[in-house]
């Protein structure tokens, strides 16, 4: 693959310190062949690495695979106390992360690690984030293209902030990309949009995802519907401003409605005709209504979670065999 060209403004880069985040939530299937090929791939990069694993809750053998392999390939081992989501997985180990460049990677080797030496080059080349964008969506079911591209749309038209299409976890980023996401307060987080957000000197790469090596993707039609809606409500306020428009439209009908009666009654007498639209009338406002309400809701509700101040995550284990500890030993180790 040819790579994009180099950054405007080069910068010269310090020895690379790298720090890896592995998100995994019942993955023990791959786990230990992943955690195997990811480590040949970063030390072939620098000797300074560490490989970040945040069990979010799993199920299944994860935290005996990765307690067996650490001590070997020097892995930092974060367990929270229950399944918090992904998007808090990440945000934990961004915490944790002590490399002066930090690779966010899934461990269902969807994310090609052939492309990982590139990011590499484009970093030292001066860019301060390398995100992955996928190139081809046609192995997917025609819903979650259908749904991606309108999910886009919406936010693309009602977001200041531009969120590249298809962009996803699979980034590489500078620490000072990782420091600008660590100062981030909110507890009702995308991350596309917060990578987004930050801004820093950034480039695509496009790349076509690799199949799974076993089981299925722990999205599921709900749980994506939910992130895009989170998505919508924490970058966007067109939800509200299209029902503020439309609230105006109905009313301006309702008006000229009314005069008309008012005008039909005077000329040709108030007859009892016209109950039926009357209903459907009152219906389709009170379902409006009722809408526009549960829209106003879900950006109340999400001002209420920020406004408790609840931890994002709890962490109930952290087994340190880090090589990067010995050289940088203050990353925050309290729960966030």
């Amino acid at each position: 693959m040819t790579l994009p060209t180099p950054a405007a403004a080069p910068v010269v880069r310090p020895p690379l310190r790298l720090s890896c985040v592995v998100p995994a939530y019942n993955e023990a299937d791959h786990l230990a062949p992943f955690l195997e090929a990811l480590h040949a791939t970063l030390k072939a990069l620098t000797p300074d690495v560490e490989i970040i694993v945040v069990n979010d809750g799993s199920r299944d053998a994860t935290q005996a695979i990765a307690r067996e392999l650490g001590p070997r390939l020097g892995l930092r081992y974060i367990e929270l106390s229950r399944n918090f989501g992904k998007e808090a997985a990440l945000t934990a180990g961004l915490a944790h992360a002590r490399g002066n460049a930090v690779l966010l990677i899934d461990s269902d080797f969807q994310h090609p690690l052939s492309l990982v030496p590139e990011m590499a080059a484009l970093w030292h080349s001066g860019y301060d984030m390398v995100y992955g964008v996928i190139a081809e969506r046609a192995g997917e079911a025609w819903t979650k293209r259908v749904g991606t591209r309108l999910f886009y749309g919406l936010l693309r038209a009602g977001s200041s902030v531009d969120m590249p299409r298809h962009a996803g976890d699979f980034r590489w980023m500078d620490g000072r990309v990782v420091e600008a996401l660590r100062r981030m307060p909110e507890r009702n987080r995308y991350m596309k949009g917060l990578y987004a957000w930050v801004g820093f000197r950034s480039v695509a790469l496009p790349f076509t995802p690799d199949e799974r090596r076993s089981g299925q993707s722990h999205f599921s039609l709900r749980k994506l519907s939910m992130l895009a809606l989170e998505g919508l409500t924490s970058f966007s306020s067109l939800p509200l401003r299209v029902w503020s428009a439309a609230g105006l439209i109905i009313s301006f009908l309702a008006i000229c409605y009314g005069l008309f009666i008012a005008v039909e009654a005077m000329v040709f007498g108030n007859s009892l005709a016209g109950w039926p639209t009357l209903a459907a009338g009152l219906m389709l406002f009170s379902g409006v209504q009722l809408l526009s309400i549960g829209i106003l809701g879900e950006y109340i509700g999400r001002i209420y979670t920020e406004v408790k101040m609840r931890p994002l995550y709890l962490v109930a284990e952290d087994l340190d065999h880090s090589a990067l500890k010995a050289a940088t030993d203050d990353a925050p180790t309290r729960d966030a």
